[in-house]
């Protein structure tokens, strides 16, 4: 009879002490994870989101934080001394701007992208040259802002290149980011776009129209950077490290993209 006492006793115990010590166990875990913040190209949002994850599993102890946005926006925000650990651009201007202020205490080409135009994919023009955006069919194409959106600067270079930048000005509608343009065409708000191939493959509301030659805008690069002022450098070089593996770059290949090296 005693014994059983003993035996309820301490089961009562274990059960009390487990009901009170795990809340505050997991308050503990919790309060330990580092936050990295990572200022990326809005281009990269499905590729990054999905090797988060990976990543977060192998290090439990870590919670990747996104800023996503257009990379001019995002180099000025880091220039200004916003909260970042590491920097991923989807244009080389940015990054050189950020090393020449001294800002990027390592840097390194990671992928490369592909510009595109885009157009519903019930759209039945066949366009075999961006010149036919003059055509009376396309009322309204939708372009980055070329003073802080990469694919707006290629978008630019390439008609500019073909001699129909000023003629197009009337029907240009200007937008944030790539993801924007993405929106535009495929709510009707443009007839085209320019956006990255990445891009136009995670939406079924929009088909490629014409992959725009190379040769008529500056390589499109995706370089990724450490902050010099991040205040966990040794876990931003973890994940920097990270994302040159096989592993985040089947990820990327996956949405489209191709590895540097």
């Amino acid at each position: 009879m005693m014994l059983k006492k003993w035996a309820m006793l301490v089961i009562s115990f274990l059960l009390v002490s487990g009901i009170s010590v795990s809340p505050v166990d997991r308050v503990q875990a919790a309060a330990k994870k580092t936050e990295i913040i990572v200022s990326a190209a809005a281009s990269l949002q499905d590729s990054l989101d999905k090797i988060a994850v990976q990543y977060e599993k192998l290090h439990p102890d870590i919670d990747l934080v996104f800023n996503y946005g257009a990379s001019g926006t995002l180099q000025k925000q880091i220039e200004q001394g916003a909260p970042a650990d590491l920097f991923f651009s989807a244009g080389d201007k940015q990054m050189t701007a950020l090393i020449g202020g001294g800002l990027i205490s390592e840097n390194k080409q990671l992928l490369k992208n592909q510009l595109v135009l885009i157009v519903p994919s019930n759209s039945k023009t066949a366009i075999t040259t961006i010149t036919q955006l003059t055509d009376k069919a396309f009322k309204k194409v939708a372009v980055g802002q070329p003073e802080s959106v990469p694919a707006g600067q290629y978008a630019q270079q390439s008609l500019t290149a073909k001699k129909v930048w000023d003629t197009l000005q009337n029907k240009l509608v200007f937008a944030k980011d790539v993801r924007q343009v993405l929106s535009y065409v495929e709510t009707g708000n443009a007839d085209a776009g320019f956006v990255y191939k990445t891009d136009a493959l995670t939406s079924k509301k929009v088909k490629i129209a014409l992959t725009v030659g190379g040769h008529v805008h500056k390589a499109i690069n995706y370089p990724v950077g450490i902050i010099r002022e991040s205040d966990h450098q040794a876990e931003a070089k973890a994940f920097y490290n990270y994302v040159q593996t096989k592993a985040a770059g089947s990820i990327f290949t996956s949405y489209g993209f191709s590895l540097a090296n």
